[in-house]
């Protein structure tokens, strides 16, 4: 069984960085053959949206709120997937979680139900 395990959240000034790590742990064939892994948040009261996604070649897609600030890698040899947040503003307060599948698709996108297993979160709160 595939565990996601998120750390780097904290609390940060407007403006502030921030890089959250997610381990994977149980991988038997490596990060590789995990061919979706994405970065999902959630704010209170608000549904879970997608961050960022990256497939196994390193093609990653951006939420338009976050583009140009956030970036998404992963490192294979590691079993660890990144995002680096530049910039942070008080919006970007949310639980972050880290999410990833194996099934291979055309490309990697922000649908929940496309990623079958979960992090437990990492909380970024962002003050003004």
């Amino acid at each position: 069984q595939v565990q996601l395990v998120e750390s780097g959240g904290g609390s940060v000034q407007a403006g502030g960085s921030l890089r959250l790590s997610c381990a994977a742990y149980g991988v038997t064939y490596g990060l590789y053959s995990l061919h979706c892994m994405g970065w999902f948040r959630q704010a209170p009261g608000k549904e879970r949206e997608g961050v960022a996604v990256i497939d196994r070649d390193d093609t990653t897609t951006y939420a338009d709120s976050v583009k140009g600030r956030f970036t998404i890698s992963r490192d294979n040899a590691k079993n660890t997937l990144y995002l680096q947040m530049n910039g942070l503003k008080p919006e970007d307060t949310a639980m972050y979680y880290c999410a990833a599948d194996f099934r291979r698709r055309g490309y990697c996108g922000v649908t929940l139900l496309e990623y079958a297993y979960w992090g437990q979160g990492t909380q970024v709160t962002v003050s003004s």
